[in-house]
């Protein structure tokens, strides 16, 4: 068995890349399988070697491994002796239509209430005619001509499926440049370097049935592969996520200090019933069925990602997070904040609250003098857990306020928010001198 993730260079993964490429990894480790991380970079206009440098360093992030990795660049040779095959058994023929002529026929189709598929027009030129328009400076395009049948397999996912070739134009495979088109060189690559599996999206269905068309064309046995096809993803509010894909590029969440495992657990059983679990990738690969994924469109809940990783940060020791925390960070201080963030991002936050200034809110009336008895009833240091207690005792029976009306003027000039860590387990960490400006500032200590 052996499986893909075929990214195209130009631009960054995105959450439905991830997605992609989570599954085949999954799948391969799971069955035993080798997985391939094949760069589909045949777009040289737009590939950039930069792109092709975050693709490996996301999926590392991610934990994905590949036993096999090479460009489409470097096999041009096979495309190449491809579509001398294809063109020499009559499959791929020449055409000569502008982009603007092609745009006519499909505007009279549909006015005509047709099918806007290619009418091969081109098939009934004569040798003569192919002359004179190449004579005339045309270079032709190369189509593929589709069989006339239904093409039909059993979707790990999807079930049962099947394209109605002949409602399908014939797809080019090879640009007036003569450069080949994704759609030959990846049926191409898959047929030679032994893939068996195929896991990507719903929208690639029609496209399955074109290339399995092609693919037994170059003398692939029929059920060659075997194919998934995921659902769409959509976001919170049921529309296409490929709108918000910029904003959740893996570069982006990952410097936003969105957990890799989190991530992975995420998307592995998004669309399915399954709840996530939070396991390293192996162990992932273990729990992963495809079958248990639905045909329905799936939704990218950003607020469900960031309570597992909101719980998954809960978890991790300090050890895990050292060398992403503020410098200067404790052992102490991820003990005291890591249960209250949902992003590594947010420890930063904290770490100024703890260690630097911070602007306090405006203060109701009458809170400046309930700070000042609280001031004059700091303990002094050493300062422990159980201060925080000792303190607001103190402080309850000084003034009788209690509940909300004690708590929160002191969280708010202590820390600036009206949520957070712990007091109890800041305050040793802040030191008596600090909280005392906080609590009446311009006083010293």
């Amino acid at each position: 068995m052996k499986l893909r993730f075929a990214p195209s260079p130009t631009g960054m993964l995105h959450v439905g890349n991830a997605r992609l490429a989570i599954a085949n990894a999954l799948f391969a480790a799971r069955n035993g399988g080798t997985f391939q991380l094949r760069i589909d970079d045949t777009d040289t206009g737009r590939s950039k070697e930069s792109h092709v440098e975050a693709i490996r360093t996301d999926l590392n992030w991610l934990g994905i491994s590949w036993g096999e990795t090479f460009r489409q660049t470097e096999r041009l040779d096979r495309y190449a002796a491809a579509i001398e095959k294809l063109k020499a058994t009559g499959r791929l023929y020449p055409c000569f239509e502008s982009e603007h002529e092609l745009a006519a026929k499909r505007e009279t189709q549909i006015r005509q209430r047709r099918a806007p598929v290619y009418d091969r027009a081109m098939l009934k030129m004569t040798p003569e005619q192919r002359r004179q328009a190449e004579a005339n400076g045309k270079v032709p395009y190369w189509r593929f001509r589709l069989s006339d049948r239904i093409i039909q397999w059993r979707d790990l996912v999807m079930g049962n499926c099947q394209v109605k070739l002949p409602s399908v134009s014939d797809p080019v495979l090879v640009r007036t440049d003569g450069t080949v088109l994704y759609t030959l060189a990846s049926v191409v690559d898959d047929l030679e370097t032994g893939i068996t599996h195929i896991i990507r999206g719903e929208d690639h269905v029609t496209n399955t049935g074109v290339q399995i068309d092609i693919a037994e064309a170059l003398g692939a046995h029929p059920d060659h592969f075997r194919f998934a096809h995921l659902p769409l993803l959509l976001d919170e509010n049921g529309g296409k996520l490929s709108k918000r894909f910029d904003a959740m590029s893996l570069r982006t969440l990952r410097q936003d200090g969105v957990e890799a495992e989190a991530l992975v657990a995420y998307l592995a059983r998004l669309g399915s019933s399954d709840d996530p679990v939070l396991v390293p990738f192996d162990e992932q690969a273990k729990l992963y069925d495809i079958s248990h994924i639905s045909k329905s469109a799936a939704r990218f809940d950003t607020r469900q990602l960031l309570g597992l990783n909101h719980k998954l940060l809960g978890q991790q020791p300090f050890t895990a997070v050292a060398d992403r925390l503020p410098e200067g960070a404790t052992e102490d201080f991820w003990h005291a904040i890591r249960t209250n963030i949902d992003m590594l991002s947010e420890a930063k936050l904290w770490f100024t609250v703890v260690y630097g200034d911070i602007v306090p809110p405006a203060e109701e009336e009458g809170t400046d003098t309930f700070l000042k008895e609280a001031a004059a009833l700091l303990p002094a240091e050493p300062w422990d857990t159980t201060t925080w207690k000792t303190w607001t005792a103190a402080l309850k029976e000084k003034t009788g306020k209690s509940g909300k009306a004690l708590f929160l003027p002191l969280r708010l000039a202590l820390t600036g928010e009206e949520h957070g860590p712990e007091l109890r387990d800041l305050l040793p960490l802040m030191g008596r001198t600090r909280v005392l400006s906080r609590l009446v500032p311009g006083s010293a200590a």
